[in-house]
């Protein structure tokens, strides 16, 4: 194919924040497909706080990204060309792209998808890993029942937006904990959370025993550090604490914030567990006909922040997320997408 491919690779492990200098912005033709194969030409990237820890050279739930490789990011875009029997010029799929413009993949890890049903930035976000991790990790792992109080933080993100509307569809009070007050109001006024708290200018812990008052039956952690401690310190008898994720130490330079108030899984009788999303790949299915269902009825809401630049404009949009500038999901829009 008569084209070029702008790639974005990475050429250092960051410490702390990542930097220009930690990337590589690169081209190269774009080759036809071999058997099995599909050639994407990628129209929207998946930026999620994972790929930090992905940068690392470190034993973790997938390898690092090596130096000097195309840094790993799930996408979706449009099939240009295919030499696998599934798929076909036209169709529009989802899968681990990588920051590039063009990239050609086995067809057996894509996901085609509808564009008329729902626009492809959703099936990057409200359907796709965030909102199945928001699914599984509330549902499987928080195990909510009908009136209870379960609090999120990173309400505003992603994954937190989803996990608070579910608990609602679920009949439960959701709490959320979020940066600033915008986000705040976009948490209650229009993810229809019951209330919200503000990192940035409350008393964490005063404020979730005003909305806590008998304490907090599911916590699912999104940013770990203080923030974690001052939910374990409001926990109710049996409460169940999902471990997502802890996007407030990704960049830390002097090792992690560990929880100070763990004893009172002891004293609560609580759970405390961490899951990945990818073990529940084989009921990814059902949670996406359930939530294609609550998006068409209303109940649930979608938000994507999509930001421009192409895939050169990677490094700056991704430092978005440690910034705590994106309402919903961070999406970056390539060029031509």
């Amino acid at each position: 194919m008569d084209a070029v491919n702008r790639q974005v690779r990475l050429a250092a492990r960051p410490v702390g924040l990542p930097k220009p200098s930690d990337w590589d912005h690169t081209e190269e033709p774009v080759s036809d497909p071999g058997d099995g194969e599909v050639l994407i030409r990628v129209k929207y990237l998946s930026l999620d706080p994972a790929m930090r820890g992905w940068m690392n050279d470190g034993r973790s739930y997938v390898p690092p990204v090596g130096l000097g490789e195309v840094m790993r990011a799930g996408g979706c875009g449009e099939v240009v060309a295919s030499g696998h029997p599934g798929f076909e010029p036209g169709d529009h799929v989802t899968g681990v792209t990588g920051i590039q413009e063009y990239a050609t993949l086995s067809g057996d890890g894509l996901v085609k998808v509808d564009p008329e049903l729902a626009p492809l930035p959703v099936y990057i976000g409200t359907l796709g890993m965030p909102g199945m991790t928001a699914y599984f990790g509330l549902l499987d792992i928080g195990k909510p029942k009908e009136g209870d109080t379960v609090v999120v933080s990173g309400a505003a993100g992603a994954v937190g937006g989803v996990v608070g509307q579910i608990a609602k569809i679920k009949g439960c009070r959701a709490v959320g904990i979020a940066g600033g007050a915008e986000k705040c109001r976009h948490v209650v006024q229009e993810l229809g959370f019951d209330a919200c708290v503000d990192y940035k200018s409350d008393d964490v812990a005063k404020a979730l025993r005003q909305h806590c008052p008998d304490g907090i039956d599911v916590y699912f952690d999104n940013v770990g550090g203080e923030i974690l401690d001052a939910a374990l310190a409001q926990l109710a008898r049996n409460a169940r604490v999902a471990l997502c994720g802890a996007i407030s130490q990704y960049n830390a330079t002097e090792g992690m914030y560990g929880p100070v108030n763990y004893m009172s899984l002891l004293v609560n009788r609580a759970s405390m567990t961490g899951f990945l999303v990818f073990d529940f790949a084989a009921r990814y299915g059902e949670a996406a006909q359930e939530m294609a269902g609550w998006l068409a009825d209303g109940r649930l809401k979608t938000f994507e922040d999509v930001a421009t630049g192409g895939v050169a404009g990677f490094p700056d949009a991704l430092l978005r997320l440690f910034r705590g500038e994106n309402t919903g999901k961070l999406v970056l829009e390539v060029s031509g997408g």
